[in-house]
């Protein structure tokens, strides 16, 4: 009987590595094609991973709480077995790797230097010699498991010289490790350094990071450190849009069961300004740049602890009302935690509705690989000096954009949201259609 491999799958564009949160299954378990086996975090979703093949869970080669990179093996199925005969081999395995721990170690120690990005962090984070740390993985590796019991047990084992020591360890693996911790968020190690001086004090309350907050600390990060950021705002005068709106909205929320935002006609406006300047609707490649011809609009969806960014897939081809469908079942997805891969993936643009809590201008950091990210303010009422001298009372929103200066500049970037700027304040009932 075969025994196939199941890897860590790539739930998004851009993702490189992904946190196995929970098992679904267990050692012996029977599993179905495709039914799901474990659910697992990224810095963009959380997805359940549905097995590969039909048969027999051999071997779970990862922990709950493992971070590991796309390709990276996380389970064994034996495939063509039974249940009824595959089992009660499967059940004695545990045992047996208890009772002769060292003996199965001496036999195969191949992945003893194997470290995942999450035994990295863990053993940069107290100070861990991953040399003298026997690992009861597949093959002798080390998992995050055998260190959270070295540290609750106080039998942290370090190099005799710390100062000399301790870097070799976790900075200078052998070749295979290097290459197994690839996809580990380059600012781990200052990350940690910056949290290892703030200590709790009495009274204080100490939350611990979950996988997700995790992910996203990480991707943010990446963003800023490898994306050098400019930033430029323009004042816009939506009356007529409120207006518009306004006139609309009690009947349409009758008639169609959902609220027509200000937040569409916003994403309607920028995903009708890319299709004039498509150079903004580009990633940044090493080499080359490469000038995405669909435009596919990412939304920044917030719950109590987390931010995710789904996707408006060909926003340019939709209507007012079609995005406005589309913002409300994105957002009711995130809230009910059904939100899929599919819906992260592709996106080319962030729109970011961050004057739906009251903020009148604001920095957003880049959604890593798109090029630029763009903030709609508050729609606040202000006096206003218009072109007849007259001083009237206005709806006026700030539009702030971040940009890759790699990819953008000033010129291309000013141009752009003067034109979004434009069809948001021509926006009325006499020239703007919803359907």
């Amino acid at each position: 009987m075969a025994v196939e491999q199941m890897t860590m799958p790539q739930l998004g564009e851009s993702v490189t590595e992904g946190t196995i949160s929970k098992w679904l299954v267990s050692v012996g378990d029977t599993v179905n094609k495709y039914d799901p086996i474990a659910e697992v975090m990224t810095d963009k979703v959380n997805a359940e991973v549905p097995s590969s093949f039909s048969g027999v869970i051999k071997e779970l080669t990862a922990e709950e709480g493992d971070t590991l990179a796309v390709g990276e093996i996380i389970c064994k199925v034996e495939v063509g077995g039974s249940a009824e005969t595959e089992a009660p081999a499967q059940a004695e395995t545990p045992a047996a790797e208890k009772t002769a721990r060292e003996p199965v170690q001496e036999q195969d120690q191949s992945n003893k230097k194997r470290y995942s990005p999450a035994v990295l962090r863990l053993a940069q984070e107290n100070d861990i010699d991953l040399t003298q740390v026997n690992g009861t993985g597949a093959g002798g590796r080390i998992t995050r498991k055998d260190l959270q019991q070295l540290i609750e047990g106080g039998t942290i084992p370090k190099a005799v010289e710390t100062v000399n020591q301790a870097p070799v360890a976790a900075e200078k693996p052998a070749p295979s490790a290097q290459k197994e911790t690839l996809a580990a968020p380059a600012p781990a190690k200052p990350a940690t350094t910056q949290g290892a001086a703030v200590t709790a004090q009495p009274g204080d309350v100490e939350i611990p990071v979950t996988g997700i907050r995790k992910a996203i600390a990480a991707n943010m990060l990446r963003s800023k450190h490898e994306a050098p950021h400019a930033w430029t705002m323009m004042e816009v005068d939506a009356t007529n849009l409120v207006e518009y709106r306004n006139s609309l909205k009690n009947e349409f929320k009758q008639k169609e069961g959902f609220n027509l935002t200000f937040f569409a006609f916003f994403v309607k406006a920028v995903a009708q300004a890319l299709k004039e300047f498509p150079q903004i609707n580009s990633m940044w490649a090493g080499d080359s740049i490469i000038q995405k011809k669909d435009i596919n609009i990412s939304i920044a969806v917030a719950t109590d602890d987390a931010l995710f960014v789904p996707v408006i897939k060909h926003a340019d081809e939709k209507t007012i009302k079609g995005i406005a469908r589309e913002i409300s079942e994105l957002a009711g997805k995130v809230r009910a935690g059904k939100l899929s891969a599919d819906d992260m993936k592709g996106g080319t643009f962030t729109v970011n509705n961050t004057g739906s809590f009251g903020s009148v201008q604001s920095m957003g950091i880049i959604n890593y690989p798109q090029a630029a990210i763009l903030q709609v303010e508050s729609i606040v009422k202000r006096p206003v000096v218009m072109n007849n001298g007259m001083i009237a009372v206005r709806d006026m929103v700030n539009l702030c954009m971040s940009l890759d200066h790699r990819v953008l500049d000033g010129l291309i970037c000013g141009r752009f949201l003067a034109r979004v700027k434009e069809i948001i304040e021509q926006t009325s009932k006499e020239t703007t259609s919803i359907y």
